[in-house]
This record gives C-alpha cells, structure tokens and sequence, in this order.
C-alpha cells in the first residue's frame, strides 16, 4: 500500500510593517521552519532571506488596488501544499488580524481539515506611532482607537463616518491614500473639525518612511508626490504630538537600545 502523506499545517504569520527587526520570536521561528511560503507584495527582502534556502517561496501579490491573485486561489494553493504534508507560511504584511483576511483564510482551511495558528504582527499604526514618537492613546486627549479602511467600491468611499465625529477618537486609517480627499469632505460633514490634527504615514516603519502632517482639511496634501508605498492616515489630536526628526536617527536610536 503507498504512504499516506500526513497533512501539514499552516501557519497565518505577520510580518509586521516590513524590518525584520520588528518581526515576533514566534514570526521569526515560523519563517526559518517554512517548507512553503506564501508572502503578499509588501513582504520585504529583508525577511523573506529569513526562510530557508530549500523553502518554495510563492508571492500572491496582495496588495490593496492593485492586481493580485485572486483569494480563492490563495486558499486552493495553501490547501494543496498542506495536503502535500508541507509545513506552509501564510506571511502578511502588519498584523494578519488587522484588515489580513485571516479569519477566511483560518475558516477554509479548517473546514477542509487542516489546522492553523496565527501569529501576531505589529500593525502599521503602531509601527507609525513609535517611529514618529506620537500615542495612539493620550489622556484627555485620545481615549478611543478606530482602525478601519478606505474601502472604495465603484470609485466611491464606503462605510459609515458618523462615528469619527468623536473629537476623543483617534482614527487610523489604512490604505488610505487614494481616498484622501473624500475621506476630508466625508470626515467634516460627520462633525470632525476640519483644523482637526491629520498626518500621512507612508511606509510606515521601515526606513523609507514619510511623514507629513497638517490637518483634516488638508488631507489631499498632505499625500501628495508618495513614492508608492502603502499610505496610512491618522486623525485626531494625538497627531500633532508627531515627531519629525529624520528616520535614520529615531531608528538607529531604537536599534542602539535594543541591542
């Protein structure tokens, strides 16, 4: 009779915003065991060298406007090198739990016997916050966070605003670049002033990092002439605590202590 393969597993891992130096022990450890290695566009190369040299690495392409592997076709190609007995990396840029789909990714595999854990990642607001030295969270200022998206659906802005009327909200959100002169119109008419502190983090944690700040007004500025990589917004009062020393200086800090 021939061996039966026993099934591999799949691990749903965040790569966090992009230095491998912010990856998790248990990120670190799950990429260096990988067979298979399934990483979405904004993976770094940085951390993909992390995988071992005999690892299939598949890069899905997932990134938010752009065109990508469909993720059904994400879901049949994890299922099938589970079924192949390979230990398999879902690896996610941030936080796999943050706007990473992985509740469907966990739901389908699951349902076909094949078992998941996930690791967690740091998110890009909060890679955002500590870069720039600014709390998502201050007292009386800040006592609520929002993540959300700048979901557009046939060219317009979805989801309902009223609740970042809150001037004790700050609201991080992500993939927001595109958006960002409606997200101003939409924003003010719920109720958030418009001279409401704003910035525009792009690459949030990593070394090409930008930053601009202004206001909820100035939304469309502030993300003017980007360089392409992935835009986070945050609004609220906590932003004009922002930092604006050069990157290399607040990340060769961090490193120093750290090491």
């Amino acid at each position: 009779m021939p061996h039966e393969v026993k099934p591999g597993f799949v691990q749903l891992v965040g790569a966090g915003p992009g230095a491998a130096d912010l990856l998790t022990l248990r990120a670190l450890r799950a990429i260096e065991g990988a067979q298979a290695l399934l990483y979405d566009a904004l993976i770094s190369e940085e951390v993909l060298a992390l995988a071992p040299q005999g690892c299939l690495k598949i890069q899905t392409g997932k990134r938010a406007g752009r065109v990508s592997m469909k993720q059904e076709t994400i879901n049949r190609l994890m299922l099938r090198l589970a079924r192949r007995g390979l230990k398999v990396v879902r690896l996610k840029g941030g936080d796999p739990s943050v706007f990473g789909r992985v509740g469907e990714e966990a739901d389908f595999l699951n349902a076909h016997g094949i078992a998941t854990a996930v690791v967690p990642g740091v998110t890009a607001a909060c890679a955002a916050a500590a870069q720039f030295n600014f709390p998502l969270t201050h007292r009386r200022q800040a006592r609520r966070v929002v993540f959300t998206t700048a979901r557009l659906e046939a060219g317009a802005l979805q989801a309902d605003w009223s609740s970042a009327a809150d001037p004790e909200t700050t609201l991080a959100i992500y993939m927001g670049g595109g958006a960002a002169e409606e997200l101003s119109q939409r924003l003010i008419e719920a109720g958030r002033a418009a001279s409401t502190p704003a910035l525009a983090v792009e690459s949030a944690g990593t070394p090409r990092a930008r930053l601009r700040r202004g206001t909820v007004g100035e939304l469309a500025r502030l993300v003017e002439d980007g360089e392409g990589g992935p835009v986070l917004l945050v609004i609220g009062e906590v932003a004009a605590l922002a930092d604006v020393r050069e990157i290399g200086d607040t990340l060769d800090a961090a490193r120093a202590l750290s090491a």
